[in-house]
């Protein structure tokens, strides 16, 4: 593998890592808005969920990548 190759590999695994921790981050935020507006839980537990399955999405490529 080529160095350029191995550096770009590293950048996308850092990119990846940071894209999974700002999905945990957002899905904080939400977790804390449904707590003060209870009433509005229908409108953002879907966004909950899809938050949920892009983290799962993204520490899947973290993992396949890094083998």
């Amino acid at each position: 593998m080529e160095a350029n190759e191995k550096l770009g590999e590293k950048d996308l695994s850092f990119r990846l890592k940071i894209a999974r921790k700002e999905a945990k981050e957002s899905k904080y935020w939400l977790r804390l808005l449904q707590e003060l507006n209870p009433e509005h839980n229908n409108l953002s537990n879907p966004l909950v969920l899809e938050i949920e399955e892009i983290r799962k999405i993204l520490s899947a490529i973290i993992t396949k990548t890094q083998k």
